[in-house]
């Protein structure tokens, strides 16, 4: 592609962005340096080497920008190397009743029919109590992970000698968060050798208060291990074994099981709605027995906690919060047992449905995005500014919600009819049906199963009669 048809679809407010090189590095796959490129530059050697259409695609990137400049710069610098805006849908739930208050969800996320699901589950229990929940727990953890050789008793003794003045130097980093509430409230030495040899952790557990706390934590953390090798190089009978003593690396833990809600559902199980099939006390037998099927199966259970996870990540993202930090805890935690295991819980007792989750969820509504995303900004909004312990209620609903709708759609009318009708729309655009095709076959699959085969057949034939008349 020619140097002029690039800068034809550029903006002239924009070209001053994009200096157009005349070298072979602009014709390789491989290339020194590229973070040094202007954001221009970065996008024409992408295109030159990777796109079909290098014109067309530059043409996608573009449209993806945002008009305002002083946006898309916001947006440029929240990571390396951007080229253009990756967009997904921001939709809300309505109707969550949550300990007596009333929520409007705001949700990112791509899947269809995640939205309407967790709005039908709050519409169901908006009637019938709606949701309760509980925090907890709320600490954090992370540790200093390092080897040592030698005696283990002397290696204990050490650490209590010093734990206060480990604790003392690490004060600076923490002043702030504890006039908060907050900072480090435990530090213990962990033996991990009988899991590998000579492995051992300072293993220090943290308040965050709003805050998710990874840097936070991390700068603890990394004081820690300084002053721990310090004092350790420093002490004479530590010093006088000889002993191999080495700092691996100081990190969070995102495993974070003491950092825990509960959100529960209940009713009397003749509150349940009864369907042409089951009575309300079948469907709640059938409801607690597909909990069970998936505490006792991971073949299930990681299907079933996909589900849960819908919920939680759509919440998540549209928090500004870390969701494969979520992710990674959350399946963790399913599996603490030594099996993965369902998130949730059913069980009827004195002809009460109960219907529970308890998910671990180190969330913040300060620091990261929360201050930067204008729609993160909105989502806080929407939800009335909610505190950390707050946001882990609202979350828990949201996956417990989810869970309820895709197991309600299981054990009645299987899980294909409500999503498929839901999908029929991305369907018929990946088809590029025109706006009178897709309301003739939004009618026309109100009564009949919806399969992309089913689809693109009524797509041809409504095509054909157009065609004659």
């Amino acid at each position: 592609m020619g140097i002029k048809g690039i800068q034809s679809i550029i903006p002239k407010e924009r070209q001053k962005d994009f200096i157009f090189v005349k070298n072979t590095a602009m014709h390789s796959k491989t290339i020194e340096k590229f973070s040094k490129l202007s954001k221009g530059e970065k996008m024409v050697w992408v295109a030159r080497n990777f796109f079909d259409n290098p014109e067309a695609g530059l043409q996608v990137l573009k449209q993806y920008w945002n008009q305002d400049d002083a946006l898309q710069k916001l947006h440029d610098e929240f990571i390396e190397n951007t080229l253009s805006n990756f967009y997904l849908p921001f939709g809300v739930a309505p109707n969550f009743l949550i300990n007596d208050e009333l929520y409007v969800l705001p949700m990112v996320i791509e899947e269809s029919s995640v939205v309407a699901a967790a709005s039908r589950a709050a519409k169901f229990w908006l009637k019938r109590g709606g949701f309760k929940t509980e925090v907890i727990s709320t600490a954090k953890t992370g540790q200093v992970h390092f080897t040592y050789n030698g005696n283990h008793q002397l290696l204990q003794a050490f650490f209590l000698r010093v734990k206060d003045r480990l604790v003392a130097e690490v004060a600076p980093l923490t002043t702030n968060m504890q006039k908060r509430g907050g900072g480090l409230t435990n530090l213990t030495l962990v033996d991990k050798t009988h899991e590998l040899e000579n492995y051992f952790q300072l293993s220090a557990t943290f308040e965050t208060c709003d805050a998710m706390g990874a840097n936070f934590i991390n700068s603890c953390l990394e004081q820690l291990a300084q002053s721990w090798q310090y004092v350790y190089k420093q002490d004479a009978e530590m010093q006088a074994q000889n002993a191999d003593f080495s700092i691996v690396m100081s990190i969070l833990s995102n495993y974070t099981p003491d950092c825990l809600v509960r959100a529960t559902v209940c009713c009397p199980v003749a509150d349940l709605e009864a369907t042409e099939d089951l009575s309300p006390k079948a469907f709640a037998e059938k409801f607690v027995q597909a909990v069970k099927i998936a505490e006792a199966s991971p073949y299930r259970a990681v299907t079933h906690n996909k589900g849960i996870m819908n919920g939680v990540d759509a919440l998540v993202l549209a928090t500004g919060n870390d969701f494969r930090a979520v992710e990674a805890g959350v399946h963790a935690f399913a599996a603490k047992d030594g099996r993965y295991q369902s998130l949730t819980h059913a069980k009827i007792e004195n002809d009460i449905f109960y219907f529970w989750i308890e998910i671990p969820l180190a969330l913040g509504t300060v620091g990261g995005l929360t201050g930067l995303h204008p729609l993160v900004k909105l989502s806080h909004e929407i939800l009335g500014h909610p505190n950390a312990k707050k946001l882990m209620e609202i979350t828990a609903v949201a996956g417990l919600a989810q869970n309820f709708a895709a197991l309600n759609a299981l054990v009645t009318s299987g899980i294909q009819k409500g999503h498929m009708k839901m999908h029929l729309l991305n369907i018929l655009n990946q088809l590029k049906a025109n706006e009178v095709e897709k309301l003739t076959l939004i009618e026309y699959f109100k009564t009949h199963i919806v399969s992309f085969t089913e689809v693109s057949v009524q797509l041809e034939k409504l095509r054909q009669v157009s065609t004659i008349n």
